[in-house]
């Protein structure tokens, strides 16, 4: 499999994410997409050949390995890191939009195209959303389908056309073992890192937003003071002129 087109687009979104964000980018391509191509995948690349029992019944080791393994791991995954990697398309075509509508109205219509506020903002907000939840649904699905993130060493199988129950042996069970516990591990790490990104964005914005009506308030507050300043000064000249109109009037005898 490539993972040249994978390889762009965390390059990509890297210009467009914050610190937290490029922290989340080098775990995942550090320590998942390098450590799965240049190890994971070899180890359990002849995993159906390697997995033996002790009876030689036709359609029984197929049986039992389709009972123990339904997806394989290094397949999940590969879908794992392709899901978990695509919410940020999201971000990079409303980039794309943003540069496009300035390209088609001729003139500048946004200080940073790239710049994460407004409707951008959202976008990013729900890429972190969805990357958090395909995260955990591809961990509890590991954990549905392989009863626990553990490698057995012998697995008993009874199912048919196996004639009595068989003693099935997986191959490399202590290094598949690390490997899992490394790969979930980088897994919780990243949820960890999009949970504070998400609370860091909401928490810088809601700062923001409430510094804006702060001093709206106080831009308010002191109009209405000169508003009402000038009220009053105007009314004292009134007065004052109305007092020298009728002072300056004859007496009369």
């Amino acid at each position: 499999m490539s993972w040249a087109f994978l390889r762009d687009l965390l390059s990509g979104v890297n210009k467009y994410s914050t610190g937290i964000g490029r922290i989340w980018i080098a775990v995942v391509f550090m320590f998942r997409l390098l450590v799965y191509v240049a190890a994971a995948e070899n180890i359990w690349k002849h995993e159906h050949d390697e997995f033996e029992c002790n009876i030689k019944q036709p359609g029984c080791e197929n049986v039992c390995f389709d009972h123990f393994f339904p997806v394989s791991h290094i397949r999940l995954w590969a879908l794992q890191l392709i899901m978990v990697s695509t919410p940020s398309l999201l971000v990079v075509f409303h980039v794309a939009y943003r540069e496009n509508r300035e390209k088609h109205h001729n003139q500048k219509l946004y200080k940073n195209p790239g710049k994460i506020d407004g409707g951008l903002l959202c976008t990013y907000l729900i890429s972190l959303i969805l990357k958090t939840g395909l995260e955990i649904v591809f961990l509890v699905l590991f954990y549905k389908l392989y009863n626990g993130f553990k490698i057995p060493r012998l697995v008993k199988c009874d199912i048919k056309p196996c004639p009595n129950t068989v003693d099935c042996y997986i191959s490399k069970p202590t290094e598949k073992m690390i490997f899992l516990y490394f790969l979930v591990a980088t897994s919780c790490l990243c949820i960890i890192l999009n949970l504070s990104e998400l609370s860091y964005l909401i928490f810088k914005y809601s700062i923001k937003c409430y510094l804006k009506r702060h001093v709206k308030k106080q831009q308010g507050s002191k109009s209405d003071c000169c508003e009402s300043e000038l009220i009053r000064y105007n009314r004292a000249a009134a007065a004052g002129q109305l007092h020298n109109s009728s002072s300056s009037l004859p007496l009369n005898m």
